[in-house]
């Protein structure tokens, strides 16, 4: 059995969540891996990021974001709207705030409790069929790395980890 790891980086701007199209490289993963018949899962490490499973939209909004994604981001600011000041939201209580200060954050750079709640509802993880050698995600099927936090600009990490003979 091969166990193979690759990452890729991606770079989020702030004001609006982010989506990166890393089909391209889990497909590359995969192909580095030589596993013919196995799984690959993608997966965050980040507590306001998601991996997605969707069909790739083709349309897109003015500033960029696919329109079945947009969607998406409407439908979650309803059920979870976004954090635009202290107190709207528990969290970040007094305790966390002087923590994320102490290691040299921002505290408005916590108030991203939305972005927390929708990785959580959406889940960090996906884990995809490989069948001869190839992703198993369906003629339109993609694979995004969803970035929630829109509080600031980041580099994020986007793992694959591939299992299988």
């Amino acid at each position: 059995m091969t166990v193979h790891h690759a990452t890729v980086r991606v770079h989020s701007d702030l004001h609006k969540p982010q989506f990166h199209d890393v089909t391209a490289d889990a497909k590359a993963a995969v192909a580095a891996s030589g596993v013919r018949n196995g799984i690959c899962t993608v997966y965050s490490q980040h507590t306001t990021c998601s991996v997605l499973l969707q069909e790739e939209s083709m349309d897109q909004t003015l500033d960029g974001v696919e329109f079945l994604l947009q969607d998406m981001v409407n439908w979650m600011s309803g059920l979870i709207p976004q954090c635009r000041h202290e107190g709207q939201y528990l969290h970040p209580g007094p305790k966390h705030l002087a923590y994320a200060e102490g290691q040299g954050e921002q505290g408005w750079w916590s108030l991203n409790t939305d972005a927390h709640l929708r990785s959580v509802i959406l889940g960090r993880s996906e884990t995809i069929p490989v069948l001869d050698g190839a992703l198993e995600l369906g003629e339109f099927g993609r694979v995004y790395f969803a970035d929630f936090d829109a509080m600031r600009q980041r580099d994020r990490t986007c793992h694959f980890m591939i299992v299988g003979d």
